[in-house]
């Protein structure tokens, strides 16, 4: 088992920092790209290829977190048992909360906005760690059971649609991409909690597989047959076109579209699907890295130790550049102080370049921010003492 210093494993921290760099892909699109700011890119009525397999590898990022979060915790309890684990969920999972309702949001936004609230994926990793707190006290058997039959039976629910303002409400928070009033409040629901806070377990209990007596080989291959079969059962289920998303796939126009509308899975609440096609070939890929090394490689890892830092870090820089970007094409600034998500704001349109700078800005801003994530490593490093660093 390949690890670094302190007992990480670096296959988990290279996927983990994969995904960070791929999820700055789709930040950088929402804020430089043309056509973002006038169609969804997964609208197969107006999008094309290139910008429909740019959204769809962002799927990863937030499963995967999510996921690999529940490992990180399983060697926290491995460490320090599940009493310290308990705690340690508990205060972590409030104070990712805090922080997506104050310094993330001001990121998106840069707005101080008392009256909105945005409840991303910082906020259901957070929620996610609280259950978790509770979860990892029930049997085994138990968690995994009840993890796997929401994963699985959640779109059953999909045409549900309560009544009543309480009713919506609470269903919102549980089960649907929405944006709620109440009076003069209003909260955005992007992550519900239902079947995101399931996930996390089984990153938790998937973390057994790297304990120290469990041989490289063996993990290896039994991971690379996980993969494969949550990946084929992704394919058989899709194939079937019968349940597994609140949208099936149809035959379009043209082979490439077709299979645009075969890989279009819902990720507002996360579907089946979507779950599978994106846990799936991440395990897979966890199986290949046992012996990768390399230059990227290292890299990677280095992103993937310090993945708050460098997610809080990201989105400033990406919208400090794109409010300059705003002003030299002929737009106002006051665009960029955002109301509720910046492809919303209509006097953006117009705004934006082709999708070639996209990656060319997601490159440059990729390359920028690896030296302040190397520094903010070897610090951690070097301060173990600090207890706030484990917050970071």
């Amino acid at each position: 088992m390949i690890k670094t210093s302190y007992n990480r494993i670096k296959s988990i921290d290279m996927l983990r920092g994969l995904v960070m760099v791929i999820m700055a892909l789709d930040h950088v699109r929402d804020y430089f790209h043309y056509n973002a700011f006038l169609f969804d890119p997964a609208d197969l009525t107006q999008t094309n290829g290139p910008l429909f397999f740019t959204r769809f590898i962002t799927h990863y990022c937030a499963p995967v977190f999510v996921f690999l979060a529940g490992t990180s915790a399983f060697f926290v309890g491995q460490r320090k048992g599940l009493k310290y684990l308990s705690k340690w969920l508990l205060k972590r999972g409030f104070w990712l909360i805090f922080l997506e309702l104050t310094v993330v949001k001001f990121a998106w936004l840069f707005k101080f906005d008392l009256s909105y609230g945005m409840l991303q994926v910082i906020w259901i990793l957070g929620l996610a760690m609280i259950f978790l707190a509770g979860l990892i006290h029930l049997p085994k058997r138990v968690v995994l059971i009840l993890s796997a039959l929401v994963i699985v039976g959640h779109n059953l629910f999909d045409s549900f649609e309560p009544t009543g303002n309480l009713s919506v409400g609470i269903w919102s928070f549980l089960h649907e991409f929405k944006l709620l009033t109440y009076g003069d409040v209003q909260i955005f629901v992007a992550y519900p909690i239902l079947p995101w806070v399931f996930v996390m377990p089984l990153g938790y209990y998937f973390g057994t597989f790297y304990k120290q007596n469990f041989d490289s080989k063996t993990r290896a291959k039994i991971l690379l047959q996980m993969g494969a079969g949550i990946t084929m059962a992704f394919l058989i289920l899709r194939v079937m076109n019968y349940y597994g998303d609140p949208y099936l796939w149809t035959s379009q126009g043209s082979w490439s579209y077709t299979l645009m509308s075969f890989f279009n899975v819902t990720k507002y609440p996360p579907s089946l699907l979507f779950l599978l096609i994106t846990i799936g070939p991440s395990i897979m890929l966890l199986a290949f890295a046992e012996k990768w090394k390399g230059w990227v490689f290292d890299k990677l890892v280095i992103i993937g130790r310090v993945p708050m830092f460098f997610y809080i870090i990201h989105i400033y820089v990406i919208h400090l550049l794109a409010l300059f970007a705003a002003v030299l094409t002929g737009f106002k600034a006051s665009e960029m102080y955002v109301d509720l998500w910046v492809t919303m704001q209509p006097g953006l349109k117009g705004y934006g370049f082709g999708l070639g700078v996209v990656y060319l800005i997601w490159a440059v801003l990729v390359v920028a921010l690896y030296p302040l994530c190397a520094w903010f490593d070897r610090y951690k490093s070097n301060h173990r003492e600090k207890w706030w660093l484990r917050y970071l």
